[in-house]
């Protein structure tokens, strides 16, 4: 059974701003909290290396793969297990209009594989309030940045 954390928003900011948002991965020190820097060439495939905030005192590199990127609509990583199948994770961001300057925002991870149980007995907490903090923040920084345009 696969841990799961859904978070839907609604963004008062285009489509367009909200994905620029997300993809703009150098940028994600200037408002991501969990996930403090990231780079990529969002190509599926290629590797995503970030530096997430699990904990307070440190940050924690984290290498993965990018599986999909349809401009504004989705963008997803994760960890493909390897050939023991020990951990498996799928992070989705979604985007879709929502009105004319609205968009309806899910961030969806997913965490499976028999290490699994272990990791959200270690950190299930720590992940949650960081993806929550991490879409919280998108939201606020989209909202911003389509005020200013």
């Amino acid at each position: 059974m696969a841990f799961e954390i859904t978070r839907v928003l609604d963004i008062e900011a285009p489509v367009s701003v909200v994905w620029d948002v997300i993809t703009d991965l150098p940028r994600y020190g200037e408002w991501n909290p969990f996930q403090v820097s990231a780079r990529s060439t969002l190509e599926p495939g290629a590797a995503i290396i970030m530096q997430v905030q699990i904990f307070d005192l440190f940050t924690q590199p984290q290498r993965e793969t990018i599986f999909e990127c349809v401009p504004e609509r989705c963008l997803a990583w994760g960890l493909p297990g390897g050939a023991l199948r020990a951990i498996r994770s799928r992070r989705t961001h979604e985007v879709e209009a929502n009105g004319e300057a609205c968009t309806r925002y899910r961030s969806h991870f997913e965490l499976a594989g028999w290490l699994a149980p272990l990791t959200v007995g270690l950190l299930g907490s720590r992940l949650r309030a960081g993806f929550e903090a991490a879409s919280l923040a998108l939201k606020e920084r989209a909202e911003i940045l389509s005020a200013e345009r």
